[in-house]
């Protein structure tokens, strides 16, 4: 039996550390806290208007709708488009279960992506190749692509929106893991939330603005959408009282709201952050392993920093015995999960995304993580590499 590695007498190193961020802005989340406790308003009260009214304006777009998590963001989307039974949402299988799990609610059809072998995210090429499919299949109507935003580097719309445009196709960005993201520069330069007329959001806990529970929102700047999405997320009430449609109970806690209004205020500066911790990583990783791809231009939101390696799970063992977490996405496509395995091909049909879900490890990525800590990892792994 082969020895078990020691494990390391230095301080442990989280995926991600909330603790750090509590000891610089927990007295400010404990007032805004407070402020909500002392007045009472918990559902949907006045730190929820606040908080939509700052989302919209940091997007830049007209219109926020938060709603309870990331997943339900993704539904109510999808509903206030009329996608449903018959249709077709286009999404990459190298993603979390919410992106595909929230079509198969809404009551259409899932139909597998595969990816870039650089990006990680849906490969436009792949995309016209499935539409295409779907089109001479005849069964399904293509209705809808979801491009995802993976590990905070937004996907490729302009290619994407080219061949959606073409096809009829409506476009749901889901940036559970980007905002704050930016594609393109100059006066170029688009926000995450610009990027598609619909985009969704989660504030889970690890996401990069995250609050301390669940909690999600929806972008957009048409407003017609987004009073349609505010119904849905209150069981289908409009203004009146009238239940215009069966919607859904998924509201944004006044607490959460508080919390998220108390990150923002830091936001910037933790993207600033972990983007010269990718620097760091990247510097010294770099020709040893394979790293991740940032965008060419603009900024990603790096929720993660994702290396590739064919010894995966010997690094990932190293890392552990080092007192260093990392974490596998994902550690299978979602066209092998047994929940989604009738609407694909079966192992080999999507290589790309099976081949990144044998190779992905995640490394600690946050804004409060130093230069000699990200030495350290790299360090860990790099001693790994020659063992």
């Amino acid at each position: 039996m082969a020895a078990v590695p020691e494990l390391s007498p230095l301080p442990p190193v989280p995926l991600v550390d909330l603790q750090k961020q509590m000891a610089i802005i927990g007295e400010a989340i404990q007032q805004r806290m407070a402020a909500v406790l002392s007045g009472g308003d918990f559902i949907l009260g006045g730190a929820v208007g606040e908080l939509e009214t700052r989302l919209a304006a940091y997007a830049g777009v007209g219109h926020a709708i938060t709603v309870a998590n990331g997943t339900d963001a993704l539904q109510i989307a999808l509903i206030a488009l009329g996608v449903g039974r018959g249709d077709a949402v286009f999404v990459p299988a190298f993603t979390f279960a919410a992106t595909a799990g929230a079509v198969v609610l809404a009551g259409a059809t899932p139909v597998f992506v595969d990816i870039d072998d650089t990006t990680l995210t849906m490969d436009p090429q792949r995309l016209e190749q499935e539409i295409e499919a779907i089109r001479k299949a005849g069964k399904l109507t293509p209705r809808a692509v979801i491009p995802v935003d993976l590990f905070g580097r937004p996907a490729d719309y302009p290619a994407i929106h080219a061949l959606a445009q073409a096809a009829g196709l409506q476009v749901i960005a889901d940036a559970a893991q980007s905002f704050g993201a930016i594609q393109g520069d100059g006066p170029a330069a688009r926000p995450v939330g610009r990027l598609a007329p619909i985009t969704t959001v989660s504030f889970y806990p690890s996401k990069p603005l995250g609050c301390f529970g669940d909690g999600g929102a929806i972008l957009t700047d048409d407003p017609t959408l987004a009073e349609h999405c505010r119904r849905l997320r209150g069981h289908g009430f409009d203004a009146t009282g009238e239940a215009r449609e069966v919607g859904m109970n998924s509201r944004l806690d006044s607490l959460q709201a508080a919390i998220l209004l108390a990150k923002l205020d830091v936001f910037d500066r933790e993207l600033e952050a972990r983007a010269r911790a990718a620097v760091w990583y990247d510097a010294r990783l770099r020709g040893h392993l394979r790293t991740p791809a940032g965008p060419p231009d603009g900024r990603s939101a790096w929720a993660v920093y994702c290396i590739r390696a064919a010894r995966r799970d010997h690094l990932r063992e190293a890392l552990r015995a080092a007192g260093i977490a990392s974490a596998v996405y994902y550690a299978r496509p979602l066209h092998l999960h047994a929940a989604y395995a009738a609407y694909g091909r079966g192992a080999g049909s999507l290589p790309v995304s099976e081949r990144a879900s044998a190779e992905a490890l995640a490394l600690p990525m946050h804004g409060y993580l130093d230069e000699p800590t990200v030495t350290r990892i790299c360090d860990t792994l790099i001693g790994a590499l020659k063992a």
